[in-house]
């Protein structure tokens, strides 16, 4: 049986974890709208994938992991946890070498096969953190 939430897993897996954002183009809408954008983050299915190579740019061994997952209707809520490490520059932050492990939500809506619109809430001030961007707590 079809389910939205089998349309989210292969997003993570195969686009954000092996890095083929071609993918994408079968899977997220064009016309797909990032809810909370990162700064200067483009709309679209094109804005989205190429957020996703500039992240794995910066952390070329991430690895997404979905550790939890609600579905209702067109919305799957997934808590996770991404791990990897700071190989190069990300939202203007020259390359740390150090590992992160960041959790977080993310809301996402599949309409007929597709993800339309998606907001992630994830721990960016812990992630800074452990980047020693900022002093701990």
């Amino acid at each position: 049986m079809f389910t939205n939430s089998v349309v989210v897993k292969r997003f993570v897996e195969e686009v954000i974890n092996q890095g083929r954002l071609e993918v994408a183009d079968e899977i997220v809408a064009l016309d797909f709208v990032e809810l909370d954008p990162l700064p200067s983050q483009q709309q679209g299915r094109n804005g989205l994938k190429e957020v996703i190579g500039m992240i794995r740019s910066a952390f070329p061994d991430i690895h997404w992991v979905i550790e939890e997952v609600v579905e209702e209707g067109e919305k799957v809520v997934s808590r996770f946890t991404w791990t990897g490490t700071h190989k190069g520059t990300f939202l203007g932050i020259p390359a740390t070498d150090r590992p992160v492990s960041v959790k977080g939500v993310v809301i996402d809506r599949v309409v007929d096969g597709k993800m339309t619109d998606s907001r992630i809430l994830m721990d960016n001030l812990g992630m800074m953190h452990q980047l020693g961007i900022l002093p701990p707590p």
